[in-house]
């Protein structure tokens, strides 16, 4: 990664709505923090250190989906002072597992849940950051892979591109020799059209994928929710196991609202 000025490129990470799992993967990294530090400046990281380094940054990592008219101003402000901005995790990537607002009135949420609602400053959807500004770069998970969040800084510190997986978690299962839930014992998976990234972490312990990392490159998710309701799912479960972690993607929201507004009535399962 080129640096416009003299020293160490500056790094800063930047929270938005979310749990902070994706800012703690990259504390999880241990020993590899070590050599991290020393080739780039952590200038701005409020879940590791209270010190700030003034920008503009060469690198700026994103957590978190969009969900307040305060955000939408402080994403802009984060885009002006960073060469590069890269996504991490499903809230940043997709809207996350907040994102369940879309297709609900956020309103009467607020009139049920707050004793005064009139306090509450919110939007009515919850959005990716890549809906606001542009982004260079997108890593996907919930939460995000270490060793992927790694490749990432190493590629831009590199000045090349990531290389990160975009087929399935099915290609994973097969690396680790894992038998397919699905064929064997007739387990709901959405690992068909997931991405890989998560090492197959469900179906290795015989449950079924969540769909955790977001739609593969080429997601037939027609064909995985016919084969979902071969296997004993009923429309609203089709619907509820494309709305989880990645509910606002493109993939997973479309066919999630063709079983909802009931499209695939008299197919053939």
């Amino acid at each position: 990664m080129s640096t416009p000025g003299p020293g160490r490129p500056k790094l800063a990470v930047w929270k938005f709505a979310s749990c902070d799992g994706c800012q703690l993967t990259l504390l999880n990294c241990e020993d590899e923090l070590i050599p991290l530090a020393g080739a780039v400046e952590i200038a701005y990281f409020p879940e590791a250190t209270r010190a700030v380094v003034e920008g503009p940054y060469d690198v700026s990592l994103v957590e978190g989906s969009i969900t307040t008219p305060d955000e939408l101003e402080r994403i802009q402000q984060v885009r002006e002072t960073s060469r590069r901005v890269i996504t991490i995790g499903a809230c940043a990537t997709s809207g996350g597992i907040q994102a369940l607002r879309n297709f609900a009135d956020v309103a009467e949420f607020r009139s049920i849940v707050y004793a005064h609602p009139e306090y509450i400053s919110t939007l009515d959807r919850a959005t990716p950051i890549s809906a606001h500004v542009q982004v260079d770069f997108e890593l996907r998970g919930c939460p995000i892979n270490k060793v992927q969040l790694l490749e990432v800084l190493s590629a831009e510190l590199q000045g090349r591109t990531p290389r990160v997986p975009r087929h399935s978690v099915c290609v994973e299962c097969k690396r680790r020799g894992n038998v397919c839930v699905t064929v064997a014992h007739g387990t709901p998976c959405l690992g068909p059209v997931t991405q890989a990234g998560c090492g197959a972490l469900c179906p290795s312990f015989d449950r079924g994928c969540y769909g955790c990392f977001g739609p593969q490159d080429t997601p037939n998710t027609a064909s995985m929710a016919n084969r979902l309701r071969t296997h004993g799912m009923s429309e609203p479960e089709v619907v509820r196991i494309f709305r989880t972690f990645n509910a606002a993607s493109e993939a997973f929201l479309r066919e999630s609202e063709r079983h909802e507004s009931g499209a695939v009535d008299g197919e053939e399962p």
